[in-house]
């Protein structure tokens, strides 16, 4: 049995399984790793420090992979922004074919890859950010619910009802994002109303992916309960590890006088990388949702992506097949 949907011939890809962009995760051994076992793996645009770098990231990735893959620009409110025309432009001339956008207004860079004829998944967290992404050309919308790593937005939606509202809404294909690690998840989002799933956490903990064997083992060892919501009081929440620096970010913000100033020195990415790179769990944030209490092992993304098309086949041929008989 093969699992065709409108994301699978939309990508040019064989299973209905996207590698999500993740900061100084989405490098070329991850992406291409997920590419050759029949996913679409992506590259974070933002990890390499300069354009020209991603450049050569994206070169060395097409060199190791034959398959579709992706490049994530993930456009976000800062004081001092980097270059982002200058890296869309990048993406342009290498010849990406696939763009993951989110974040903040990304309606210029949209219009630009959509001109160069880009196809553009665009993730949000919310219906209505959906259907203005889809007003403004995006090709696919990952709709990432409130179990998910990173920034689940403000409405607080699970994926269990957040993936069919947008559904019943939205008429481009849809990926789920948020709480994906197994057959089961796959099936379940298929039956919502999305037609593949975009999975960060889980790919996190596999052999190809670029961090640290402690990190991942960290991943494995935790549960679903394992999770931090930070900078909610300052509108940009977000779903890390549980760890001493999230800890320490808690409590700062419980201070009533609390600005972000206070907590700065806890949340940079500079920190946050160390901890991958190095293995010190306590050394700065480790992004990672829920689904961390669906991960038990440490697999190759062939085997990971293998097995949880072989448990979603099975589920409709055996268990599900079974209700409708009856």
């Amino acid at each position: 049995m093969a699992l065709r949907t409108r994301i699978t011939e939309l990508l040019g890809i064989e299973h209905p399984i996207v590698q999500g962009g993740m900061m100084w995760v989405g490098r070329a051994e991850l992406a291409a790793a997920v590419s050759n076992a029949g996913g679409l793996g992506m590259l974070t645009a933002l990890t390499q420090p300069t354009p020209d770098d991603l450049r050569r990231e994206i070169d060395r990735c097409r060199a190791m992979t034959d398959r579709p893959f992706g490049v994530n620009l993930t456009i976000l409110p800062s004081v001092s922004p980097p270059p982002y025309a200058a890296y869309r432009q990048a993406i342009i001339e290498s010849g990406v074919t696939i763009v993951e956008t989110a974040g903040h207004r990304p309606h210029e860079h949209v219009a630009a890859f959509k001109a160069h004829g880009i196809t553009v998944i665009h993730k949000c967290t919310a219906v209505r950010h959906a259907l203005s992404a889809e007003r403004m050309g995006a090709d696919a919308i990952s709709i990432d619910g409130f179990e998910c790593a990173g920034h689940p937005g403000e409405d607080d939606v699970p994926g269990l009802v957040l993936i069919p509202a947008a559904a019943n809404q939205v008429r481009v294909p849809m990926l789920a994002s948020g709480g994906f690690a197994d057959g089961r998840g796959l099936i379940a989002a298929l039956a919502l109303g999305a037609e593949g799933i975009n999975m960060g956490t889980r790919f996190c903990a596999t052999v190809e992916a670029p961090i640290h064997e402690t990190v991942k083992r960290f991943l494995v060892a935790n549960d679903e309960r394992a999770t931090n919501l930070i900078f909610r009081r300052f509108g940009n929440t977000g779903r890390v590890a549980k760890n001493s620096v999230s800890d320490a970010v808690i409590a700062r913000s419980r201070d009533p006088d609390a600005v972000f100033e206070d907590i700065r020195p806890l949340v940079s990415g500079a920190r946050g990388r160390t901890a991958l790179e190095s293995g010190d769990l306590d050394a700065g944030l480790i992004w990672a949702g829920q689904v961390q209490g669906l991960i038990h092992d440490v697999p190759t993304c062939r085997d990971l992506i293998e097995r949880i098309v072989a448990e979603a086949e099975t589920l409709i041929a055996g268990r599900l097949a079974a209700f409708a008989a009856r």
